[in-house]
């Protein structure tokens, strides 16, 4: 058996991981550990939760007494575990250096010791790349992140690279692109408008909504870290993009369709600061190794938004009853909302 660790798999991305891993590989024993902080919810495993492959550990990553004997005890470590919406991060950033770099810290300490490893995936993200008028991001380009969650996460990538480096800890780093899909927690673009279209709520667009960013399914994501954990080549970086380019005017306006509402839900708000123009990251060093994306936006988008008017269950209790989602709505868009 190979026994894998997935930090943060209590969360959007880590969660659908843990459920594709335990459906792909017979052979592998999934450890889950996450703290469980607003967007880490156990409501996430629900289905995996009884599962005799999987088993779940409540802790801080950057709890090196909790993290330390789960890491060597591994053979296979996906560190998805951090903070990751940038609102948050500009709000306050200290979570953020917190979790994204001392968490990632401890974890290679513990990789280093470990006589068992032989995989540790990075989960980076494209926006270290910062702001990109035109072309496509390469591995190889210079890291400008421009706000502190994509600060942090640059600080965890190069941090990653350095165990590399120094000490051999076989690390392999992933930039990816913006995803999607079911279980994202409702802060971020794709369910916040969604669930806000359901409710007849107005959906916050910052600035003129002409900015950027490239859609990859978190299925298609999934498949790439899979892939890496057997092709990948320690000490490298790869990209991985949905190539799915798209305006976030048009893309809230897509929402508003699928959920059969109308444009005058828009609201125009003040943008945010800092607020990167536009993503694109250059995905043929992953595609050499056999990996495409298979999703197609539209019939993707079309399906998340079936999945969340279907599962109201795992939303609504976020949206109508928790007072810390309530009181960071409210700091977030009370101002900039009429």
């Amino acid at each position: 058996m190979v026994d894998v660790l997935v930090t943060g798999g209590a969360g959007f991305i880590g969660s659908n991981f843990v459920r594709y891993a335990l459906g792909r590989h017979a052979d592998w024993r999934v450890t889950t550990l996450d703290k469980l902080t607003y967007a880490g919810r156990l409501e996430n495993l629900h289905d995996v939760k009884d599962h005799p492959r999987h088993t779940f550990v409540r802790g801080d990553v950057a709890d090196s007494k909790i993290a330390d004997p789960l890491v060597r005890a591994a053979d296979v470590v996906v560190h998805f575990a951090a903070e990751t919406h940038v609102d948050r991060s500009i709000m306050s950033a200290g979570e953020f250096i917190k979790t994204d770099v001392f968490g990632t810290f401890v974890l290679l300490e513990a990789a280093r010791q470990s006589t068992k490893l032989r995989r540790f995936i990075q989960i980076s993200t494209d926006e270290v790349y910062g702001s990109v008028a035109e072309g496509s991001s390469q591995e190889t380009d210079e890291l400008k992140p421009r706000n502190p969650y994509s600060a942090s996460k640059a600080g965890a990538d190069r941090l990653a690279y350095s165990y590399f480096a120094t000490y051999e800890v076989p690390v392999i780093i992933t930039r990816a692109s913006n995803n999607y899909g079911p279980y994202q927690f409702p802060e971020k673009v794709i369910p916040l408008f969604l669930t806000n279209a359901l409710d007849e709520i107005p959906v916050p667009l910052y600035g003129d909504g002409l900015q950027v960013r490239d859609w990859l399914h978190v299925d298609d994501h999934c498949r790439a870290v899979d892939l890496l954990i057997d092709a990948g080549t320690s000490g490298e970086v790869y990209n991985i993009g949905g190539g799915n380019h798209v305006r976030n005017v048009d893309l809230t306006r897509q929402i508003l369709l699928l959920a059969g509402k109308t444009d005058a839900l828009i609201r125009h708000v003040p943008d945010r600061q800092g607020h990167d123009r536009r993503y694109s990251v250059d995905t043929a060093k992953l595609q050499r190794l056999g990996w495409t994306p298979s999703a197609r936006f539209d019939e993707g988008l079309a399906q998340t938004v079936a999945w969340y008017r279907d599962n109201q269950w795992w939303w609504r209790p976020i949206k109508d009853a928790d007072p810390a989602y309530r009181s960071y709505y409210t700091s977030q868009y009370g101002n900039r909302l009429p």
